[in-house]
């Protein structure tokens, strides 16, 4: 298979995410071209149309599989494994969240809770576990506030994004109306 200029430039700066992501860019490129191909592809495909070996294309099929974001296709009288993306955009870059929260900030707030429940012995720890109840706490808010956000369809999502600037501007306007005595007055 051949790709357009325009394709390949957008494969291979998928490729350059792809660390940016939580992945190689072998990974990254395959999972860019495998995004735009309308058809499901054999791992000798990939493998042809990536420049990459076959062997390369078997361990990345193997790690996309592993953050669910690629699937097998069967198709009926041929033997070979036919892969495409598994899902939308939007089920795709949840997945990427989803893993990323998994292999980064769960074992980072499992680290903070547990360095917060020692006792602090002296003036530097105590100092210390403000700081990471403080980083704990961001995780958290943030964790609780995209977990949130992965319950809405892709729909009400873009409509909460193009909202943009306007939910500053709305909570600026609540925080007028419900103004409390002593703020800045």
């Amino acid at each position: 298979m051949s790709l357009s200029e325009k394709n390949l430039a957008f494969v291979m700066h998928c490729g350059e995410m792809g660390s940016r992501w939580g992945f190689n860019r072998t990974i990254g490129q395959m999972c860019g071209l495998l995004t735009i191909t309308k058809e499901p592809m054999t791992a000798n495909e990939i493998a042809d149309t990536l420049s990459i070996s076959r062997g390369n294309v078997s361990m990345g099929i193997k790690e996309l599989q592993s953050w669910r974001l690629i699937k097998v296709h069967h198709i009926p009288g041929d033997r070979k494994e036919y892969y495409g993306p598994a899902g939308s955009i939007w089920d795709m870059a949840n997945r990427v969240f989803e893993e990323r929260k998994k292999r980064e900030i769960d074992p980072t707030l499992s680290l903070l809770r547990d360095n917060i429940l020692e006792e602090a012995h002296t003036d530097d720890e105590r100092f210390a576990q403000q700081q990471m109840q403080e980083i704990h706490d961001l995780l958290e808010t943030v964790t609780k506030w995209s977990a949130e956000l992965q319950r809405l369809s892709p729909e009400q999502l873009q409509s909460l994004m193009k909202l943009g600037s306007g939910i500053g501007k709305v909570l600026d306007f609540k925080d007028k109306i419900l103004k409390k005595p002593g703020k800045g007055e």
